[in-house]
C-alpha cells in the first residue's frame, strides 16, 4: 500500500488548468450485458424485496414481543434495521439505473449513498462482534448471563455501534471535499463507492486511502478478534459438552453465524484492506454484491430459521398452530 505513494504522486503530478471540473457521475456497473438488464432488474428486484421484509418483519417482530426484549434480540433487531438501511442505499438507484439513459449520480448524491452504505456496514461490524460476547456469555457463563449481560451494556454496546457508523463514514466524507474530479466521469460499479472515486480524482488520494486503510483496518481488526475470539471460547465449551445431540445442534447454529460473519467480514477485508493491485473493478463489483446484497438477504433466515423462540413468536403472530 505505502510502496504506490511515488507512482501515485507521479500519476496525479499533472495540470488542472484544460480540464473542467465534475460534479456528475455514471455508474456503468451492469451496463456490459444490455440484454440481461430485464433478467437482472428483476433479480435484484426480488432480492430487496426478500431483504426488506425480512428484515424489516424481523424488526417488528422484535419490538411487538415482550418475550423477545432480551440482548440477543436487541442486538439482532438493530442488525436487521442496519441491514435494511444497507440495502436501501444501494437498490433502488441499482433498479433504477436498469432502464436509465444517463445513469447518472450527482457529487452530493454519490456521497451520501457511501455515508449510509458505510455507516451500515460499520454498526454491523460492532453488532456482529456485540453478539458473538452476547453468544459467549449465554454458552460459557450461563449462570452469570443477566448479571454481565445486564441491559445498560446491552445498551451501551448498540449505542457505540451507531456512533461509530456514524463517525467513521463521516471521516471519509469530510475526505472526499478535498478531492477535485476533472478526469473521465464513469464509475465502474453499481453504487458509488470511495475507491472508484480514488481513481477519479485530479487530487492524489494518498491521504484518503491512507485513513481508510487506517480506520477501516482498525474497526475491522477490533471487532473480528472479538468474534474469533468469541466463537473459540463457545467451540471450546461446545466440545467439552456431553451431551452428543446439543453439542450437534450447538455446532450448526455457531457453523451458520460463523459462515455468514466470515463472508461479511472476508469482502470488506477484500475491497477495502488490501493493496492497491491494479485495475480490478471487475471483482470489487461481484465482492461488493456480497457484503451489499447477499448477507443482508441471508442474516435474517440465518439468525432466525434455527431460532425455535423467533419461529414459535412467528408462528404466534401468524396464528398458525
Amino acid at each position: 500500500f505505502l510502496l504506490n505513494k511515488c507512482q501515485v504522486n507521479e500519476k496525479f503530478n499533472m495540470t488542472e488548468d484544460n480540464h473542467s471540473l465534475t460534479t456528475e457521475f455514471i455508474l456503468i456497473g451492469f451496463s456490459n450485458h444490455p440484454e440481461l438488464r430485464t433478467i437482472l432488474f428483476l433479480v435484484f428486484l426480488i432480492i430487496y424485496l426478500i431483504t426488506m421484509v425480512g428484515n424489516l418483519g424481523l424488526v417488528a417482530l422484535i419490538f411487538a414481543e415482550s418475550r423477545l426484549h432480551t440482548p440477543m434480540y436487541i442486538f439482532l433487531g438493530n442488525l436487521a434495521l442496519m441491514d435494511s438501511c444497507c440495502s436501501s442505499a444501494i437498490t433502488p438507484k441499482l433498479l433504477q439505473n436498469f432502464f436509465s439513459k444517463d445513469r447518472i449520480i450527482s457529487l452530493y448524491e454519490c456521497m451520501a449513498q457511501f455515508y449510509f452504505l458505510c455507516l451500515a456496514e460499520t454498526a454491523d461490524c460492532f453488532l456482529m462482534a456485540a453478539m458473538a460476547f452476547d453468544r459467549y456469555v449465554a454458552i460459557c457463563n450461563p449462570l452469570q448471563y443477566h448479571t454481565r449481560m445486564s441491559n445498560k451494556l446491552c445498551l451501551q454496546m448498540t449505542t457505540g455501534a451507531y456512533i461509530a457508523g456514524n463517525m467513521h463514514p463521516m471521516i471519509h466524507t469530510g475526505f472526499l471535499f478535498r478531492l477535485t474530479f476533472c478526469r473521465f466521469n464513469q464509475i465502474n460499479h453499481f453504487y458509488c463507492d470511495v475507491l472508484p472515486l480514488f481513481r477519479l480524482s485530479c487530487v492524489d488520494p494518498y491521504i484518503n486511502q491512507l485513513m481508510l486503510f487506517i480506520f477501516a483496518g482498525s474497526v475491522l481488526i477490533f471487532t473480528i478478534t472479538l468474534v474469533v475470539i468469541s466463537y473459540l471460547f463457545i467451540l471450546f465449551t461446545i466440545f467439552t459438552m456431553k451431551s452428543n445431540k446439543g453439542k450437534g445442534k450447538a455446532l450448526s447454529t455457531c457453523a451458520s453465524h460463523f459462515l455468514s460473519v466470515s463472508i461479511f467480514y472476508g469482502s470488506l477485508i477484500f475491497t477495502y484492506v488490501r493493496t492497491n493491485s491494479g485495475n480490478e473493478e471487475d471483482k470489487d463489483i461481484l465482492v461488493a454484491i456480497f457484503y451489499t446484497l447477499v448477507i443482508p438477504l441471508l442474516n435474517p433466515f440465518i439468525y432466525s430459521l434455527r431460532n425455535k423462540e423467533v419461529i414459535n413468536v412467528t408462528k404466534k403472530v401468524l396464528k398458525i398452530s
